[in-house]
């Protein structure tokens, strides 16, 4: 059995990243960069006000209260055509161009208007509520760079920047196959022993929630020759993913089928708990991870190993960064396999507080659905007591 790090660097070592591919700015949210993303525009173009109320020459209004004639009117999108003179003024408003000659705003809340003058109540100073070209950003400054996965707020700078397109990593397309006699799909008939198919929903959400294409390719009776089709059935896909048949046993049949269709192990088993039986290798050129049955295994297994994968793929970063907990139960001493722990994570005085729930089957998806963490328990762990700190992979984004 290899460690949790090692097969971790070992997977994504054995991936480089795909190919890019244009896309409308529209659909880019939650895709991931491929080349730096550079604004075409300055922003603002111009100074612009950031208040309603009037361009002044800020020398003209060093005593007040004092008079100014208004010449014009600048409003968003409509600059005034002309520049401010001694003792002038021009009625401005929220993103309106700040005319040439003035350099300050003063608030209408500190004027008194009337017809074509105005008196200014409060003095004001030199760029006073203005926003100065270029205060967000440059033309041909960088924005965004490459390998970032884009947020909405990451999107709507790109849009500003008068990105309307962006060059993005294509999704990884991600083959999953089930594999045993006694799956189901959901609303199915099934007979004695039979068991509902559950973990592949799971996974391909998981998949296109980090960015990549899922490719539901069913389930695979345990026979020789049923397995050994997902070789043809996944002939496009950048990364097979099987459930189930990684482990010693009759039914097992993923590295015997595939051997002959072109299966090379890179490793098998893992010393950690739930997961221990995950195999990883190629089938032919294309990578193939054999996740464990288990429901509970599967997607453990999933956010540590299949999300490295897709990472690689895309060239980003989905790690996820464990946060330090204390116990507020105590936890026994751990066994020479790499522990992670279902567990409820909650913020009290300011401080993440942690426990685990008392059964961890790794079969019981109804706990895994309640919890918001998995604790970390190292190799041969002591027992940890009530207050001590563990860390935890929290699972809010899963």
């Amino acid at each position: 059995m290899i460690s949790v790090d090692e097969a971790t660097t070992r997977i994504a070592s054995a991936f480089s990243p795909v190919e890019s591919e244009s896309v409308a700015i529209g659909e880019a949210a939650e895709r991931v960069l491929a080349e730096d993303a550079r604004a075409r525009i300055t922003q603002p173009p111009a100074p612009v006000s950031s208040m309603d109320g009037y361009a002044v020459r800020t020398a003209d209004v060093i005593k007040v209260p004092t008079t100014l004639r208004v010449i014009g009117s600048s409003p968003a999108g409509h600059p005034f055509d002309g520049s401010v003179g001694p003792n002038e003024a021009v009625r401005i408003f929220t993103g309106g161009v700040v005319p040439d000659g003035a350099d300050g705003i003063v608030i209408q809340e500190d004027t008194t208007a009337y017809a074509d003058r105005v008196t200014i109540n409060e003095a004001t100073r030199p760029e006073r509520h203005i926003r100065v070209a270029g205060l967000d950003f440059k033309k041909d400054q960088i924005l965004l760079r490459a390998g970032r996965r884009l947020s909405a707020r990451d999107v709507s700078l790109l849009a500003a920047a008068d990105l309307d397109r962006v060059t993005v990593r294509r999704k990884p397309r991600i083959a999953i196959a089930a594999t045993g006699d006694e799956l189901s799909p959901p609303g199915t008939p099934r007979g004695p022993g039979g068991i509902v198919a559950s973990s592949g929903y799971g996974l391909s959400a998981l998949v296109g929630k980090w960015g990549g294409a899922p490719i539901d390719l069913g389930i695979f009776p345990d026979t020789m020759d049923a397995v050994a089709t997902i070789a043809d059935r996944a002939a496009d896909a950048d990364l097979i993913v099987t459930l189930g048949g990684a482990s010693v046993g009759d039914h097992d049949l993923i590295q015997s089928a595939l051997g002959p269709r072109g299966f090379a192990l890179d490793f098998w088993k893992i010393a950690m708990r739930p997961g221990k039986p995950l195999i990883f290798g190629r089938l032919g050129q294309t990578p193939l991870l054999g996740l464990p049955g288990n429901p509970v295994s599967t997607f453990v297994c999933a956010i540590l190993f299949l999300r490295t994968a897709i990472a690689a793929l895309l060239a980003t970063d989905l790690k996820l960064r464990p946060l330090s907990a204390k116990l507020s139960a105590p936890l026994p001493a751990n066994e020479k396999r790499q522990d992670y722990i279902r567990a409820r994570l909650a913020i009290r005085d300011g401080e993440y507080w942690t426990e685990a729930f008392p059964i961890q089957d790794s079969a019981m998806l109804s706990t895994l659905a309640n919890a918001d963490a998995l604790i970390i328990r190292p190799p041969n762990a002591s027992p940890a007591s009530i207050g001590e700190r563990v860390e935890v992979l929290p699972l809010f984004d899963c």
